[in-house]
């Protein structure tokens, strides 16, 4: 339980004005019994400072407040419970799962039997597909900026970073088809590290293009994006090349020579920051609670606060290199527009609160609570890139998503020019947003490019660059 200076009583009447003037002890009990009782808004008030007070015990190695601080939380946390507890549920699994690392072979022990079924992540990708408009949204900018950029062109190559979803490149084959010039001849190179979602893909758009009479080559490679042979991708001379990256470039971020771990295994840089978040009074709601306390500033060493830390970014920028080699006359990025990428723990957990309560006040605006579907989206797709962000550390963490301003800097940087995202396409995508039955989604154009909302909180951006030479 909270408490401050020893003290055995606080008068007070309020649970909120209780807690926040108290720190964790885990020498006490179980938690009061007004805890029970305690409105959504109130216990997901709690919820937070547990979850930030257990963070920082994490990072600075006191596991025994840690634990205790893990137990209070998963008697509060549910996750088939209100937006709070549900986001409680997977952040304390985090922070646990950060923990258990430190014995390796625990950790490696109590996982020996985890099985990742390639049908389950196809199942997760198609319900997230399905249930946001993000991908819907990434798809619709793509294809219409593929297709102005390739108007009059007879050979056209796409290069697809993460060939997951079969729709995207059928809606291409319809529009191309659709030309008063006529269609292409169009060869799509899609990349992905299952052969079985490839095959499905080359059946489908095979079959497609087929009805459509249009002709058509499919290459499938079989490799993680990092290890990529560009030797594979097989750009031929003559044909317009364009390149489809969605949600894929933030996991080439990381440190080969893993520089970023000791930050995040030392204590913070600013101790006393989680005691002015714990002893703010008169905090309502998460967005209320992190919004106020504006004090928080990383340590002078943290790749958050440096845009672009060259030593940290080798893989990306070799990368970058070997597309703008390829000459492409349109390249497309969809990222989340998130800052996960911060070298300290306290940082990333800062700022994925605020992403995933908004990606979860998504789900609870829209879905049922009782929703299967959305209780897996929750899970092994969110639950799994908190666990990322917050456990993981050097090459194992991917998810390292960075604003769209750190994208125009790195992009800049190796040779690519900013293409404005055309009207047309800005209008589709609007149109598409508008259908959704929830008016707190919102679009806003930003240098060019498309940054989608949830009210005010941006979560995916849209860019669209060229080569230049």
């Amino acid at each position: 339980m909270f408490q401050e200076d020893g003290s055995s009583s606080v008068t007070s009447s309020s649970p909120l004005q209780v807690f926040s003037t108290m720190s964790l002890s885990p020498s006490l009990a179980s938690p009061y019994p007004w805890l029970k009782e305690l409105k959504s808004e109130e216990r997901g008030l709690y919820l937070i400072h547990l979850l930030l007070t257990c963070g920082n015990h994490v990072a600075s190695g006191n596991l025994e407040n840690a634990n205790f601080a893990l137990e209070q939380i998963s008697q509060l946390a549910s996750p088939d419970g209100d937006t709070m507890q549900r986001i409680a549920a997977y952040f304390n699994e985090a922070l646990a799962d950060r923990i258990l690392k430190s014995w390796p072979g625990l950790h490696k022990a109590l996982n020996s039997t985890k099985i990742s079924l390639v049908s389950e992540e196809i199942m997760v990708q198609r319900l997230f597909f399905e249930m946001f408009p993000f991908l819907k949204m990434a798809y619709v900018l793509t294809n219409q900026a593929v297709i102005e950029a390739m108007e009059g062109e007879k050979m056209v190559h796409i290069i697809d970073l993460n060939a997951v979803e079969s729709a995207q490149w059928i809606a291409l084959l319809q529009a191309l088809s659709a030309r008063p010039e006529g269609p292409p001849h169009l060869r799509i190179t899609g990349i992905h590290q299952q052969k079985e979602v490839l095959d499905q893909m080359a059946h489908r758009l095979t079959e497609e293009a087929e009805k459509l009479d249009i002709p058509f080559q499919f290459n499938p490679i079989v490799s993680k994006l990092e290890n990529l042979d560009f030797g594979k991708l097989r750009v031929k001379t003559g044909e317009a090349l364009g390149i489809s990256s969605v949600l894929q470039l933030h996991t080439l971020l990381g440190s080969d020579e893993e520089l970023l771990r000791k930050n995040s295994l030392s204590a913070s840089k600013n101790p006393n920051h989680m005691q002015r978040v714990l002893k703010s009074p008169n905090q309502g709601t998460l967005g209320e609670l992190l919004d106020k306390d504006n004090r928080y500033s990383p340590s002078p060493d943290s790749t958050s606060s440096s845009p672009l830390s060259p030593n940290a970014s080798v893989k990306i920028d070799n990368f970058l290199h070997s597309l703008w080699g390829l000459s492409p006359k349109i390249m497309v990025v969809a990222e989340q527009d998130s800052n996960h990428n911060g070298s300290t723990l306290m940082e990333r957990l800062l700022e994925a609160l605020y992403t995933y309560a908004a990606l979860f006040d998504c789900l609870e605006s829209t879905v049922s609570r009782n929703s299967l579907e959305r209780i897996k989206v929750e899970k092994f797709l969110f639950g799994e890139e908190i666990k990322n962000i917050i456990a993981s550390e050097g090459a194992e963490r991917k998810e390292r998503h960075e604003k769209l301003e750190k994208w125009i800097q790195r992009l800049d940087m190796s040779g690519f020019g900013n293409v404005p995202l055309s009207y047309y396409g800005m209008l589709q995508a609007k149109r598409l947003l508008q259908g959704y039955s929830c008016d707190s989604y919102k679009m806003k154009e930003e240098n060019g490019s498309v940054v989608v909302c949830w009210q005010d909180r941006p979560l995916f951006s849209v860019s669209a660059w060229r080569c230049m030479k």
